[in-house]
């Protein structure tokens, strides 16, 4: 089982060009699926059925795992029996007929245009990192890349003169990204004073880099803007990926069409976007509640 498991990899890497993350994510998952097939004594994969797969999920459950946790193990399962279905090593599908855990619609938290402001005023402008990190929180919420976009966003992929990125997002699929003229000045601020301080003479081809001229760290980026989101007195939870949904919302909530938020985030499915559609939904709810004279 173990050398179709590597056959399947081998596939997701090369044909389907999936991310390190997503591979890493399937290969964790369905290892975890195949030494639980080896401790109840099914070597062959061909003996497999759907109650196999209904057990190892109910295993997952109580070992406390979450509902999307035992929902992703799940995903992982049934991609890697239709990949043994179109090679002709099986002939029948057991995990087709596996039911997905129902998960609760949990509505993604966002920050207000205010929180947003005090947010991006907390790194020090005198120094180089202070000027690094507020060209890195402002390029995050003008775009909404994700945070690895952003570590790894090589220098010759931002262009100022047109305002736009161009993004290697999940799978290797590009997208361009406009950004608007707060983004683009403190990006400019960033590489015409503090870049080159921060380098040391070092050459790099990201556009952020840390204090000893090397690539910036998303554990790194994560941790500084935790720091400004407290020193700010922002109650939320900061992290890189609430910028993210700020970003999208803040777009819907001014008319943006869902299409170009799609694009614009690079969500395959626009069934993922929808969300931020239920995020100002809601919004709008309490404003009627609150101003309504009959809410």
């Amino acid at each position: 089982m173990e050398q179709l498991l590597d056959r399947f990899l081998h596939y997701l890497i090369v044909e389907k060009g999936l991310s390190r993350n997503t591979i890493d994510a399937y290969s964790h998952g369905l290892n975890r699926f195949l030494g639980y097939l080896r401790k109840k004594g099914i070597q062959e994969i061909s003996g497999v059925g759907k109650f196999d797969i209904r057990a190892f999920l109910l295993a997952l459950k109580k070992q406390g795992l979450s509902t999307k946790t035992v929902v992703r193990n799940l995903v992982a399962i049934r991609t890697f029996f239709r990949f043994l279905l179109g090679e002709g090593i099986l002939k029948v599908n057991p995990a087709e007929e596996v039911e997905s855990p129902k998960m609760a619609k949990t509505l993604p938290e966002i920050l207000t245009l205010k929180d947003v402001e005090q947010l991006l005023e907390q790194p020090d402008s005198k120094t180089p990192i202070g000027i690094r990190d507020r060209a890195m929180l402002e390029l995050l919420y003008a775009t909404g890349m994700r945070v690895s976009e952003l570590t790894r966003l090589p220098i010759n992929q931002i262009s100022l003169e047109g305002g736009y990125v161009l993004v290697s997002g999940k799978g290797s699929k590009e997208r361009i990204i406009p950004f608007g003229s707060e983004a683009m000045k403190w990006v400019a601020l960033y590489l015409k004073t503090a870049r080159e301080r921060l380098a040391k003479g070092k050459e790099t081809s990201f556009l952020f880099i840390n204090r000893s001229g090397g690539g910036m760290s998303r554990q790194r980026f994560w941790r500084n803007i935790k720091t400004y989101g407290r020193i700010a007195g922002i109650r939320k939870r900061i992290t890189p990926h609430l910028l993210r949904h700020s970003f999208a919302s803040h777009l819907l909530e001014r008319g943006a069409d869902l299409r170009s938020v799609q694009t614009m985030l690079g969500h395959v499915d626009i069934s993922t976007t929808q969300i931020y559609t239920h995020v100002t939904g809601e919004r709008l709810k309490k404003i009627h509640q609150r101003y309504h004279p009959r809410g």
